[in-house]
């Protein structure tokens, strides 16, 4: 158990040089509007990462509502949730895995699952927009790897 986790937080440390991570243009004020939130409003919303696809391809989350996101890989190959501009777009809480453990993380720029793997990420939504998620394992977006998540 302590291996996998270390492993996780491994992948998750190494994805902020891989894509560019900045600091200062995510949500700023993300602990404050974690720690005011009542989760007990939460709702849940589910994506299956396959070859080569997301379900449902498109995600549409409410500003200022709390949202676990049970991201599933139900393929079988691993494949990432890469998402930067929508993760620096939200306050989020932590990313858990139902297994192993969780990781407290002010962002993340993506998130990786291995086969038959799941993780929950905990989050509030802030900034409004239309943001791009996609696989970067090579030729994966090019299959159709891609979706679309918006914020209102």
């Amino acid at each position: 158990m302590k291996k996998n986790m270390a492993l996780l937080l491994a992948m998750i440390i190494s994805s902020f040089s891989q894509f560019g991570f900045t600091g200062s243009t995510y949500i700023t004020n993300a602990g404050e509007i974690v720690k005011s939130t009542d989760w007990k409003k939460m709702q849940t919303v589910r994506v299956e990462l396959d070859e080569f696809s997301y379900s449902p391809e498109i995600l549409t989350f409410k500003a200022g509502q709390p949202y676990k996101l049970e991201l599933v890989n139900a393929g079988d190959k691993k494949h990432y949730f890469t998402a930067p501009k929508f993760y620096k777009a939200i306050a989020t809480r932590k990313v858990q895995s139902n297994k192993d453990g969780e990781i407290k993380a002010p962002y993340f720029t993506a998130i990786e699952l291995m086969v038959g793997g799941q993780l929950d990420m905990y989050f509030v939504p802030v900034d409004k927009g239309d943001y791009t998620v996609y696989c970067t394992i090579k030729g994966h977006r090019d299959e159709g790897m891609e979706g679309k998540i918006i914020i209102r």
